[in-house]
């Protein structure tokens, strides 16, 4: 009996499935509002998803340029110094299988920069050979011969349209397109002895890769006899400590994936809800026929369940077209910021089912309380109170005071959040809380405006701008959302852009830096005394090294600079300036104590990671054992915006205690106009005409000189880049609340033609009617513009000083920028209008009688 029921109950389901669909059929919006929602919210979700797996998939098997993965990597312990090639052959001679591996930085006739690798090629086919005939696309005796041929991948080939040629370093190169598969990613290969030429670096190498077991490699090394004792031996980590270092780069992007699904997911609950209102009476008129409830509700899941599916299959298919689009500036950005190289990435069928089963979850939960009030509604029920207002304003209430409480316990939990997964945390608090204020907010905000208007069509309109807040509440939640990120975003890189132009005024005083290569100091130098005598000269030496703190040992950046260039150019976090005139400075003394080599300085991104402050004592040990540590106290902590890894600062005199490389690893000079007066026009009288000579004359690459306005511009062209993912994503998701609004003042619009008709009968005019709806919607729209200017304020301020504080170590003075909210609410403004004008150009051309008969249709 119990099987007998239930398949009538799902013979029943199936035949209210075939009635509601024939429902769409004749009303195609409703089902396009539902499917514009699901499409939207997996596109953007599983668009960044793939972006970010094809990322962290990269960083595990790149291999080295049209070779295998490497198993250990020889590199010099200071940073900027250079490999003898002649260790290369050392070690082929005793039977090591090594490649040799330059890598630098060239500019094109344009003045861009690209990063070129080169390799020693027959060396790197050894391997190349088993993977498949790509070796047969290869002119190897062109290659080899030295002519001037530069490979690329065919992704990044067809992606920057490349011409058949490209001038790096003042020669013009045939540029040559080869397979994703042979692993080159975004780098520009070049046979070794061609890269070395163009680089100027004739007879050094940047680093070794060696193939083979580790242990036995490490043991063979050993045996070998070879001077490895003062260079770095690590092993291939599989990603392991690129994946760490850009978790929260790829965190962030999660989370800007999530809320751009949020909205989408606001779209298409709102298309089901005005569906489920036009047909209530089809629906009732069913149960009134004898269909069953479970049935009905069967029915209702089904049809849910084939418009999740075919949205999710559509979504799917563009986000694998918005993943290849974005695929190019995540590339750029993290080779920028951490030296990634991201292969071309593949789709996976998982993508499918976790977007279609995620969308499917947050449906249900959106759409069973809905499905079920429709389902157990009394057939008695007078169909045409459609909104229910006294039931919505009871909910709003109630949404209220649901986000009042979020909104206490994110400030209760603020205090306590010390990482920024926590952190994060609270932006999903908050940004759950903010949407629920609006609809009772703007309910009381109209009400307010009603007071103000006289009796007659102003005061109408006010009113009936407050019941069209119940069915306009999810698009309004949607937008609002999307503008609190927005609003975020943009005080975020607003924010940032200045405190990185001030960074670099304090940290920037030279005119000129030059990093000349190892062995090559005490040439610049003679240089410098013959062609700019009377420069002041200021010097950097940077190693890599080990710090120990607070049971943590971390890889960081040793930095040493001259006693003038520490108290010039260090701009520290803590202690802080003395605020009360005549104190003493106790920035001057922290400096003090660094230069006297009585204590250090650390960055701020390290500081935080280790949960130093100054007092504290920090052990630097030259290997990660940390068998041999120097401990000393720190005594000041510095802003640092252009280095991912941590860094220390310590006096000449320490340095020179650990023994650490003499020689500097760049130079800076300035006061070029005071030399040149004291020189009476003797020598070079300008950066520009030094810098030449310095190319020309000394053959420097142009990537080893550096003039200040260069550093800058670089510096903000980096910047730029990191943040325009961010940027590309929020204006992805405020253009999907804006496709939202208008699905949803369009689907308004059809719903009200009864009640608009009924006003032109009683003589208002097209005109009239017109511009009363327009300012109704206008009304709606800026009121949420404007409470999105405070909550997107305190949503954009636990961005700075929580999230991309703990993320990145970046303290970031907090700027409001009116120009950037401007364009946002005025772009808002541009899609009400557009939404509403449509709808009533299409009414417009409609019969007065036939939109009266809608009110009994």
């Amino acid at each position: 009996m119990n099987d007998t029921g239930a398949l009538t109950t799902i013979k029943l389901a199936w035949q209210a499935l075939n009635v509601t669909l024939s429902h769409y059929r004749k009303a195609p919006l409703q089902a396009g509002a539902i499917l514009l929602g699901v499409v939207l919210a997996v596109t953007l979700l599983i668009g960044v998803k793939a972006t970010n797996d094809n990322a962290i998939n990269s960083y595990r098997e790149a291999g080295e340029a049209l070779g295998q993965q490497a198993s250990l990597f020889i590199t010099p312990k200071a940073r900027g110094v250079s490999l003898d090639e002649a260790l290369y052959f050392q070690l082929r001679q005793s039977g090591i299988q090594a490649l040799p591996v330059i890598s630098g930085v060239l500019d094109d006739a344009q003045g861009r920069q690209w990063q070129v690798e080169g390799s020693d090629i027959i060396a790197a086919l050894g391997t190349f050979e088993q993977r498949g005939n790509g070796r047969n696309h290869l002119p190897l005796n062109r290659l080899l011969a030295g002519e001037p041929i530069i490979v690329m991948s065919d992704s990044l080939h067809q992606g920057l349209k490349a011409p058949p040629t490209l001038s790096l370093g003042g020669r013009t190169l045939e540029v040559l397109a080869l397979a994703d598969s042979e692993q080159l990613g975004n780098r520009l290969y070049l046979d070794i002895s061609l890269a070395q030429q163009l680089l100027k670096r004739e007879g050094t190498l940047s680093y070794i890769a060696l193939f083979g077991e580790p242990q036995r490699l490490k043991e063979r090394l050993k045996q070998s006899g070879l001077p490895l004792g003062k260079l770095n031996i690590s092993e291939q980590d599989k990603g392991a400590a690129l994946t760490a270092l850009t978790r929260s780069f790829h965190l962030n992007l999660n989370a800007m994936g999530m809320l751009a699904f949020v909205v989408g997911l606001f779209i298409a609950y709102n298309g089901v809800r005005y569906s489920l209102m036009k047909r209530r009476r089809l629906l009732l008129l069913l149960l009134k026929q004898g269909l069953g409830r479970r049935a009905l509700m069967l029915a209702l899941l089904l049809e849910l369940l084939l418009l999740v599916f075919i949205g999710s299959a559509s979504g799917f298919i563009l986000a694998l077209q918005l993943s290849q689009w974005l695929q190019p500036m995540v590339a750029l950005t993290l080779e920028q910021l951490y030296g990634a190289t991201l292969l071309p990435g593949n789709w996976r069928w998982q993508w499918l089912a976790e977007g279609a089963g995620l969308t499917l979850i947050a449906a249900l939960l959106a759409c069973v309380p809905l499905y079920l009030e429709l389902c157990h509604q009394s057939l008695a029920q007078n169909t045409q109170s459609q909104w229910h207002a006294h039931r919505h304003r009871s909910m709003h209430k109630r949404l209220f005071l649901i986000g009042v409480a979020l909104l206490a316990l994110t400030a209760l939990l603020y205090p306590l959040s010390q990482t920024h997964q926590h952190s994060l945390g609270l932006m999903g608090l908050l940004t759950l809380a903010i949407p629920l204020l609006l609809p009772q907010l703007l309910q009381s905000l109209l009400g307010l405006l009603a007071r103000l208007f006289p009796s007659g069509l102003s005061k109408y309109a006010i009113a009936d701008t407050r019941e069209l807040v119940a069915p306009l509440a999810l698009a309004m939640m949607a937008l609002l959302l999307a503008l609190c990120a927005n609003i975020a975003m943009n005080t975020l890189v607003g924010s940032f852009d200045k405190t990185l132009r001030s960074w670099l005024d304090t940290r920037l005083h030279a005119e000129l830096y030059i990093r000349p290569g190892a062995g090559n100091m005490a040439s610049l130098e003679h240089f410098l005394e013959q062609q700019a005598p009377g420069l002041a000269h200021f010097y950097q030496w940077q190693a890599p090294f080990y710090a120990k703190g607070s049971g943590n040992t971390l890889e960081i950046n040793l930095i040493s600079r001259d006693a003038d260039s520490i108290a010039r150019t260090t701009a520290l976090k803590t202690p802080a300036q003395a605020q009360v005139q005549g104190a003493p400075n106790q920035q001057q003394q922290a400096l003090q104590t660094v230069i006297q080599g009585q204590a250090l300085a650390i960055s701020e991104p390290l500081a935080l990671t280790l949960g130093l402050a100054p007092g504290d004592k920090l052990s630097l040990c030259p290997d990660k054992d940390c068998k041999t540590p120097l401990t000393l106290p720190i005594s000041a902590i510095y802003y640092d915006y252009g280095n991912p890894k941590g860094e220390v600062l310590l006096a000449q005199s320490l340095w020179q205690g650990l023994k650490l490389p003499t020689e500097a690893v760049s130079l800076a000079v300035s006061g070029m106009a005071t030399s040149a007066e004291r020189a009476k026009g003797a020598g070079l009288t300008s950066i520009a005409a030094l810098e030449r000579a310095l190319i020309q004359e000394l053959g420097l690459s142009p990537v080893q000189v550096y003039s200040q306005q260069k550093i800058r511009d670089e510096a903000i062209r980096v910047f730029n880049k990191t943040f325009s993912i961010t940027l590309v994503l929020n204006t992805l998701t405020l253009l999907v609340a804006a496709v939202g609004l208008f699905s949803a003042v369009l689907m308004l619009t059809q719903s009200r033609q009864a009640s608009l008709a009924m006003l032109r009968s009683l003589g208002l005019t097209r005109g009239r009617l017109l511009s009363m709806l327009l300012l109704q919607m206008l009304l709606v729209v800026l009121l949420t513009c404007l409470l999105a200017l405070p909550m997107g304020a305190i949503l954009g301020y636990l961005l700075i000083h929580k999230v991309t504080l703990q993320a990145f170590g970046w303290t970031i003075a907090m700027q409001w920028d009116w120009l950037a909210y401007g364009r946002v609410v005025l772009l808002s403004l541009l899609c009400c209008i557009l939404a509403v004008i449509v709808p009533l150009y299409w009414q417009s051309h409609r019969s007065l009688v036939s939109s009266l008969q809608q009110e009994v249709l």
